[in-house]
Protein backbone atom coordinates (compact mmCIF):
# COMPACT_ATOMS: atom_id res chain seq x y z
CA UNK A 1 0.00 0.00 0.00
CA UNK A 2 1.33 3.73 -0.67
CA UNK A 3 -0.16 6.82 0.24
CA UNK A 4 -0.33 10.03 -2.11
CA UNK A 5 1.53 12.93 -0.35
CA UNK A 6 0.19 16.41 -1.44
CA UNK A 7 0.90 19.85 -0.75
CA UNK A 8 0.05 21.81 2.92
CA UNK A 9 1.50 23.34 5.27
CA UNK A 10 4.92 23.80 5.98
CA UNK A 11 5.93 20.39 8.27
CA UNK A 12 6.02 21.42 11.96
CA UNK A 13 8.78 19.06 13.42
CA UNK A 14 8.67 17.62 16.64
CA UNK A 15 11.42 19.01 19.38
CA UNK A 16 13.44 15.93 21.02
CA UNK A 17 11.78 15.26 23.99
CA UNK A 18 11.84 11.74 25.60
CA UNK A 19 8.28 11.51 25.50
CA UNK A 20 8.85 11.75 21.26
CA UNK A 21 11.74 9.52 21.61
CA UNK A 22 9.64 7.19 23.35
CA UNK A 23 6.34 6.93 21.19
CA UNK A 24 9.18 6.53 18.16
CA UNK A 25 10.78 3.60 20.27
CA UNK A 26 7.51 1.73 21.10
CA UNK A 27 6.00 2.41 17.16
CA UNK A 28 9.40 0.45 16.04
CA UNK A 29 8.66 -2.07 18.24
CA UNK A 30 5.73 -2.77 17.27
CA UNK A 31 6.29 -2.20 13.60
CA UNK A 32 9.49 -4.65 13.97
CA UNK A 33 7.66 -7.05 15.48
CA UNK A 34 4.55 -7.12 12.90
CA UNK A 35 7.08 -7.69 10.01
CA UNK A 36 9.67 -9.61 11.63
CA UNK A 37 12.46 -7.39 10.86
CA UNK A 38 14.19 -3.82 12.01
CA UNK A 39 12.20 -0.76 11.29
CA UNK A 40 13.59 2.30 11.74
CA UNK A 41 11.22 5.94 12.09
CA UNK A 42 12.59 9.46 11.47
CA UNK A 43 12.02 12.87 11.40
CA UNK A 44 8.58 13.48 13.99
CA UNK A 45 6.07 15.76 12.97
CA UNK A 46 3.98 16.99 15.18
CA UNK A 47 0.13 16.73 13.96
CA UNK A 48 -1.54 18.00 17.03
CA UNK A 49 -3.45 15.40 19.13
CA UNK A 50 -4.77 16.43 22.37
CA UNK A 51 -4.50 16.05 26.33
CA UNK A 52 -5.05 12.31 25.94
CA UNK A 53 -2.48 11.22 23.04
CA UNK A 54 0.58 12.00 21.37
CA UNK A 55 0.09 12.31 17.15
CA UNK A 56 2.64 13.02 14.75
CA UNK A 57 3.87 11.85 11.28
CA UNK A 58 7.17 9.89 10.71
CA UNK A 59 9.18 9.28 7.94
CA UNK A 60 10.08 5.09 7.66
CA UNK A 61 13.84 5.77 7.66
CA UNK A 62 14.55 2.10 7.24
CA UNK A 63 12.79 -1.20 6.45
CA UNK A 64 13.66 -4.40 4.50
CA UNK A 65 9.60 -4.53 3.71
CA UNK A 66 7.41 -2.59 1.27
CA UNK A 67 5.61 -0.02 3.78
CA UNK A 68 4.38 3.63 2.98
CA UNK A 69 7.07 5.53 2.99
CA UNK A 70 5.33 8.06 6.11
CA UNK A 71 3.21 6.64 8.68
CA UNK A 72 0.85 8.43 11.18
CA UNK A 73 1.43 7.30 15.21
CA UNK A 74 -1.45 8.32 17.99
CA UNK A 75 0.24 6.90 21.45
CA UNK A 76 -2.28 7.23 24.11
CA UNK A 77 -1.92 8.25 27.69
CA UNK A 78 -2.89 6.17 31.02
CA UNK A 79 -5.87 3.92 31.06
CA UNK A 80 -8.91 6.11 32.61
CA UNK A 81 -10.67 5.14 35.44
CA UNK A 82 -12.98 2.37 34.93
CA UNK A 83 -16.29 2.52 33.69
CA UNK A 84 -15.10 5.60 31.48
CA UNK A 85 -14.71 5.66 28.01
CA UNK A 86 -11.19 5.08 26.60
CA UNK A 87 -10.14 6.83 23.84
CA UNK A 88 -7.54 4.37 22.85
CA UNK A 89 -10.13 1.31 22.52
CA UNK A 90 -12.88 3.33 20.77
CA UNK A 91 -10.02 4.32 18.32
CA UNK A 92 -8.18 0.80 17.75
CA UNK A 93 -11.76 -0.75 17.95
CA UNK A 94 -13.06 1.82 14.77
CA UNK A 95 -9.91 1.32 13.02
CA UNK A 96 -10.16 -2.22 13.35
CA UNK A 97 -13.56 -2.00 12.07
CA UNK A 98 -13.41 0.05 8.92
CA UNK A 99 -9.68 -1.50 7.98
CA UNK A 100 -12.07 -4.91 7.33
CA UNK A 101 -14.01 -2.95 4.61
CA UNK A 102 -12.91 -3.20 0.95
CA UNK A 103 -10.39 -0.07 0.40
CA UNK A 104 -13.21 1.93 -1.92
CA UNK A 105 -15.30 1.81 1.14
CA UNK A 106 -12.88 3.35 3.24
CA UNK A 107 -13.93 6.50 5.20
CA UNK A 108 -10.80 6.40 7.54
CA UNK A 109 -7.23 5.75 7.40
CA UNK A 110 -6.13 2.00 8.03
CA UNK A 111 -4.52 -0.01 10.57
CA UNK A 112 -1.36 -0.80 10.03
CA UNK A 113 -0.58 -2.09 13.27
CA UNK A 114 -1.09 -1.54 16.93
CA UNK A 115 0.10 -2.50 20.33
CA UNK A 116 -2.57 -2.50 23.20
CA UNK A 117 -0.10 -2.68 26.33
CA UNK A 118 1.52 0.24 25.23
CA UNK A 119 -1.84 2.33 24.15
CA UNK A 120 -0.34 3.01 20.27
CA UNK A 121 -1.73 3.07 17.21
CA UNK A 122 0.52 2.21 13.89
CA UNK A 123 -2.40 4.23 10.89
CA UNK A 124 -2.14 4.93 7.01
CA UNK A 125 -1.02 8.89 6.62
CA UNK A 126 -3.99 10.32 4.49
CA UNK A 127 -1.58 12.96 3.49
CA UNK A 128 -1.45 16.79 3.60
CA UNK A 129 -4.76 17.94 2.33
CA UNK A 130 -6.88 20.71 4.25
CA UNK A 131 -9.47 19.94 6.12
CA UNK A 132 -13.07 20.79 5.36
CA UNK A 133 -12.23 23.84 8.52
CA UNK A 134 -9.51 25.00 6.10
CA UNK A 135 -11.88 24.86 3.13
CA UNK A 136 -15.00 26.58 5.13
CA UNK A 137 -12.24 29.19 6.47
CA UNK A 138 -10.57 30.01 2.98
CA UNK A 139 -11.75 32.09 0.69
CA UNK A 140 -13.10 29.81 -2.11
CA UNK A 141 -17.20 29.55 -1.92
CA UNK A 142 -17.63 27.02 -5.14
CA UNK A 143 -14.88 24.68 -3.11
CA UNK A 144 -16.78 25.15 0.22
CA UNK A 145 -19.78 23.78 -1.26
CA UNK A 146 -17.98 20.46 -3.25
CA UNK A 147 -16.36 19.98 0.18
CA UNK A 148 -19.70 20.42 2.14
CA UNK A 149 -21.37 17.77 -0.15
CA UNK A 150 -18.32 15.38 -0.58
CA UNK A 151 -18.70 15.31 3.66
CA UNK A 152 -22.28 14.39 3.15
CA UNK A 153 -21.46 11.79 0.89
CA UNK A 154 -18.52 10.54 3.10
CA UNK A 155 -20.83 10.67 5.93
CA UNK A 156 -23.97 8.41 3.88
CA UNK A 157 -21.30 6.24 2.37
CA UNK A 158 -19.72 5.51 6.45
CA UNK A 159 -23.59 4.54 7.18
CA UNK A 160 -24.40 2.25 4.56
CA UNK A 161 -21.01 0.43 4.53
CA UNK A 162 -20.91 0.00 8.63
CA UNK A 163 -24.92 -0.75 8.86
CA UNK A 164 -25.14 -4.46 10.69
CA UNK A 165 -21.30 -4.07 12.27
CA UNK A 166 -22.43 -3.19 16.11
CA UNK A 167 -22.01 -6.64 17.18
CA UNK A 168 -18.73 -6.79 15.65
CA UNK A 169 -17.95 -3.54 16.99
CA UNK A 170 -18.67 -4.72 20.03
CA UNK A 171 -16.49 -7.62 20.09
CA UNK A 172 -13.40 -5.70 18.97
CA UNK A 173 -14.03 -3.30 22.35
CA UNK A 174 -13.90 -5.89 24.38
CA UNK A 175 -11.16 -7.50 22.76
CA UNK A 176 -8.65 -4.16 22.96
CA UNK A 177 -10.13 -3.58 26.81
CA UNK A 178 -12.95 -1.10 26.41
CA UNK A 179 -15.10 -1.71 29.35
CA UNK A 180 -17.82 1.31 28.84
CA UNK A 181 -18.39 1.91 24.85
CA UNK A 182 -21.65 4.53 25.15
CA UNK A 183 -22.27 7.08 22.88
CA UNK A 184 -20.25 9.61 25.20
CA UNK A 185 -23.35 12.37 22.92
CA UNK A 186 -25.97 10.16 24.66
CA UNK A 187 -24.65 10.51 27.93
CA UNK A 188 -24.15 14.11 27.98
CA UNK A 189 -28.65 14.20 26.25
CA UNK A 190 -29.78 12.27 28.94
CA UNK A 191 -28.20 14.53 31.92
CA UNK A 192 -29.18 17.77 30.29
CA UNK A 193 -32.42 16.55 29.54
CA UNK A 194 -32.86 16.36 33.56
CA UNK A 195 -30.95 19.63 33.82
CA UNK A 196 -31.44 22.10 31.44
CA UNK A 197 -35.04 22.91 32.67
CA UNK A 198 -34.29 24.17 35.69
CA UNK A 199 -30.90 26.10 34.14
CA UNK A 200 -33.60 27.67 31.37
CA UNK A 201 -35.49 29.30 34.21
CA UNK A 202 -32.76 30.13 36.33
CA UNK A 203 -30.58 32.11 33.55
CA UNK A 204 -33.58 33.18 31.33
CA UNK A 205 -36.77 32.60 33.05
CA UNK A 206 -38.46 30.04 30.57
CA UNK A 207 -39.70 27.23 31.78
CA UNK A 208 -40.17 24.61 28.98
CA UNK A 209 -44.24 23.01 28.86
CA UNK A 210 -44.85 19.80 29.75
CA UNK A 211 -46.22 19.29 26.38
CA UNK A 212 -42.27 19.83 24.92
CA UNK A 213 -40.72 17.72 27.88
CA UNK A 214 -42.90 14.70 26.86
CA UNK A 215 -41.69 15.37 23.31
CA UNK A 216 -37.94 15.26 24.59
CA UNK A 217 -38.67 11.94 26.09
CA UNK A 218 -40.46 10.55 23.46
CA UNK A 219 -37.54 11.83 20.69
CA UNK A 220 -34.46 10.60 23.15
CA UNK A 221 -35.74 6.63 21.97
CA UNK A 222 -32.89 7.65 19.54
CA UNK A 223 -30.39 6.92 21.66
CA UNK A 224 -31.68 3.31 22.35
CA UNK A 225 -31.97 0.72 20.38
CA UNK A 226 -33.50 1.51 16.85
CA UNK A 227 -33.66 -0.01 13.07
CA UNK A 228 -31.33 2.98 11.17
CA UNK A 229 -28.38 2.22 13.80
CA UNK A 230 -24.68 2.48 12.21
CA UNK A 231 -20.86 3.25 13.12
CA UNK A 232 -20.69 6.94 13.62
CA UNK A 233 -17.15 8.93 14.84
CA UNK A 234 -19.35 10.65 17.29
CA UNK A 235 -17.20 13.63 16.65
CA UNK A 236 -17.24 14.47 12.73
CA UNK A 237 -16.10 17.82 12.46
CA UNK A 238 -14.83 20.00 9.85
CA UNK A 239 -11.33 20.01 11.35
CA UNK A 240 -11.49 15.97 11.73
CA UNK A 241 -12.71 15.52 7.89
CA UNK A 242 -9.87 15.42 5.90
CA UNK A 243 -10.26 16.22 1.92
CA UNK A 244 -8.49 13.83 -0.57
CA UNK A 245 -8.56 12.67 -3.95
CA UNK A 246 -10.30 9.98 -2.78
CA UNK A 247 -13.36 12.16 -1.12
CA UNK A 248 -13.85 13.22 2.64
CA UNK A 249 -11.94 10.95 4.98
CA UNK A 250 -12.55 10.93 8.96
CA UNK A 251 -9.68 11.07 11.11
CA UNK A 252 -10.63 11.03 14.94
CA UNK A 253 -12.14 7.93 16.38
CA UNK A 254 -11.73 8.58 20.30
CA UNK A 255 -15.37 8.30 20.64
CA UNK A 256 -16.78 6.57 18.37
CA UNK A 257 -19.88 4.51 18.47
CA UNK A 258 -23.05 2.96 17.12
CA UNK A 259 -26.10 5.23 16.68
CA UNK A 260 -29.31 6.30 14.70
CA UNK A 261 -28.25 7.57 12.06
CA UNK A 262 -30.60 10.88 12.39
CA UNK A 263 -28.39 11.98 14.70
CA UNK A 264 -25.50 12.32 12.57
CA UNK A 265 -27.61 13.76 9.45
CA UNK A 266 -29.43 16.27 11.94
CA UNK A 267 -25.42 17.75 11.70
CA UNK A 268 -26.27 18.53 7.79
CA UNK A 269 -29.10 20.41 8.54
CA UNK A 270 -27.76 22.91 11.53
CA UNK A 271 -24.12 22.12 11.12
CA UNK A 272 -21.55 20.75 14.26
CA UNK A 273 -23.78 21.45 16.97
CA UNK A 274 -20.99 19.52 19.01
CA UNK A 275 -18.16 21.74 17.22
CA UNK A 276 -16.83 25.44 18.16
CA UNK A 277 -17.53 26.19 14.29
CA UNK A 278 -21.19 26.10 14.15
CA UNK A 279 -21.41 28.92 11.56
CA UNK A 280 -24.38 29.37 8.88
CA UNK A 281 -24.99 28.10 5.42
CA UNK A 282 -25.79 29.88 2.08
CA UNK A 283 -29.78 29.17 1.65
CA UNK A 284 -30.47 25.59 0.25
CA UNK A 285 -26.68 24.11 0.81
CA UNK A 286 -28.35 22.21 4.26
CA UNK A 287 -31.19 20.56 2.14
CA UNK A 288 -28.79 19.53 -0.80
CA UNK A 289 -26.54 18.14 1.66
CA UNK A 290 -29.38 16.17 3.37
CA UNK A 291 -30.23 15.30 -0.20
CA UNK A 292 -26.79 13.91 -1.02
CA UNK A 293 -26.63 11.75 2.38
CA UNK A 294 -30.21 10.18 1.81
CA UNK A 295 -28.88 9.57 -1.76
CA UNK A 296 -26.51 6.91 -0.22
CA UNK A 297 -28.28 5.66 2.97
CA UNK A 298 -31.62 4.55 1.34
CA UNK A 299 -29.36 2.11 -0.39
CA UNK A 300 -29.90 0.18 3.17
CA UNK A 301 -32.72 1.73 5.19
CA UNK A 302 -35.00 2.63 1.56
CA UNK A 303 -38.21 3.78 3.71
CA UNK A 304 -35.65 6.88 4.42
CA UNK A 305 -36.80 8.05 1.11
CA UNK A 306 -39.87 8.95 2.57
CA UNK A 307 -40.44 12.26 4.51
CA UNK A 308 -42.79 10.57 6.74
CA UNK A 309 -40.33 8.64 7.72
CA UNK A 310 -37.71 10.90 7.40
CA UNK A 311 -38.50 14.05 8.84
CA UNK A 312 -39.84 13.61 12.27
CA UNK A 313 -36.98 11.26 12.80
CA UNK A 314 -34.32 14.73 11.83
CA UNK A 315 -36.61 16.76 13.98
CA UNK A 316 -36.23 14.59 17.38
CA UNK A 317 -32.75 14.45 16.47
CA UNK A 318 -32.43 18.43 16.07
CA UNK A 319 -34.93 18.83 19.44
CA UNK A 320 -31.71 16.67 21.51
CA UNK A 321 -29.04 18.45 20.28
CA UNK A 322 -30.35 21.84 20.34
CA UNK A 323 -31.24 20.79 23.93
CA UNK A 324 -28.00 19.47 24.81
CA UNK A 325 -25.45 21.93 23.20
CA UNK A 326 -27.90 24.76 24.86
CA UNK A 327 -26.87 22.77 28.03
CA UNK A 328 -23.46 23.01 27.27
CA UNK A 329 -23.10 26.30 25.85
CA UNK A 330 -25.39 28.46 27.74
CA UNK A 331 -23.51 30.89 29.72
CA UNK A 332 -24.39 30.58 33.93
CA UNK A 333 -24.50 33.40 36.26
CA UNK A 334 -21.16 35.17 36.38
CA UNK A 335 -20.05 33.21 32.92
CA UNK A 336 -19.14 35.51 30.19
CA UNK A 337 -20.92 35.11 26.72
CA UNK A 338 -17.60 34.44 25.18
CA UNK A 339 -17.15 32.26 22.08
CA UNK A 340 -17.79 28.68 22.03
CA UNK A 341 -14.17 27.76 22.05
CA UNK A 342 -12.37 30.64 22.72
CA UNK A 343 -9.21 29.21 21.30
CA UNK A 344 -10.39 28.93 17.94
CA UNK A 345 -12.74 31.50 15.71
CA UNK A 346 -15.99 30.20 17.08
CA UNK A 347 -19.11 32.13 16.85
CA UNK A 348 -20.47 33.79 20.37
CA UNK A 349 -22.51 30.98 22.52
CA UNK A 350 -25.54 33.15 22.73
CA UNK A 351 -25.46 33.78 18.44
CA UNK A 352 -25.10 30.28 18.10
CA UNK A 353 -27.79 29.10 20.68
CA UNK A 354 -29.94 31.89 18.94
CA UNK A 355 -29.73 30.36 15.79
CA UNK A 356 -30.33 27.12 16.54
CA UNK A 357 -33.35 27.70 18.51
CA UNK A 358 -34.60 29.64 15.99
CA UNK A 359 -34.39 27.41 13.19
CA UNK A 360 -35.80 24.59 15.33
CA UNK A 361 -39.02 26.59 15.79
CA UNK A 362 -39.17 27.17 12.18
CA UNK A 363 -38.63 23.72 11.31
CA UNK A 364 -41.28 22.57 14.24
CA UNK A 365 -43.50 25.00 12.89
CA UNK A 366 -43.88 22.93 9.72
CA UNK A 367 -43.86 19.78 10.92
CA UNK A 368 -47.38 20.86 13.26
CA UNK A 369 -44.99 20.88 16.19
CA UNK A 370 -46.94 24.18 17.99
CA UNK A 371 -45.36 23.63 21.35
CA UNK A 372 -42.30 22.91 20.32
CA UNK A 373 -42.26 26.31 18.10
CA UNK A 374 -43.30 28.70 20.65
CA UNK A 375 -41.01 27.11 23.29
CA UNK A 376 -38.31 27.93 20.55
CA UNK A 377 -39.77 30.99 20.45
CA UNK A 378 -39.80 32.24 24.18
CA UNK A 379 -35.81 31.10 24.19
CA UNK A 380 -34.90 32.98 21.17
CA UNK A 381 -36.78 36.05 22.66
CA UNK A 382 -35.37 35.42 26.39
CA UNK A 383 -31.64 35.19 24.63
CA UNK A 384 -32.07 38.90 23.09
CA UNK A 385 -33.41 40.02 26.34
CA UNK A 386 -30.28 38.98 28.00
CA UNK A 387 -27.69 39.24 25.24
CA UNK A 388 -28.65 42.33 23.13
CA UNK A 389 -30.59 41.89 19.49
CA UNK A 390 -27.12 41.48 18.31
CA UNK A 391 -26.86 37.72 18.45
CA UNK A 392 -29.53 36.94 15.98
CA UNK A 393 -27.20 37.51 13.39
CA UNK A 394 -25.11 34.40 12.69
CA UNK A 395 -22.49 35.02 9.90
CA UNK A 396 -21.62 32.72 7.66
CA UNK A 397 -18.81 30.81 7.39
CA UNK A 398 -15.60 32.75 5.85
CA UNK A 399 -16.00 31.27 2.59
CA UNK A 400 -19.15 31.71 1.47
CA UNK A 401 -18.79 35.71 2.92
Amino acid sequence: MSVEITTGPPEVRVPASAEVTDTIGTAEAVLTRRTGASVRLADPEDLGGSGRSVVMRVRVAETPFELPRTLVIKHYGAVPDEGCSDPFAHEAASCQLATALPPELRVGPELIAQDIEQRLLVLEDLGRGATLADVLFGDDPKAAERSMLAWARALGRLHTSMAGREADFDALMRRVGGDSWADPVAVDIRRSLSDLPELLERTLGVSPPEEVRERLSAASGLLGSTKYRSFSPSDICPDNSLITGNGVRFLDFEWACVRDVALDAAYLLFPFPSSWCSYALPEGMAENMLATWRSEVVEVWSDLDDDAVLRPRLLDAQLLWVWVSTWWFLPRDGQSDGPIDAHMPSPRRSTALADRWRRLGADAESAGSSEVAECADRVVRALVERFGSGILELRPYPAFR
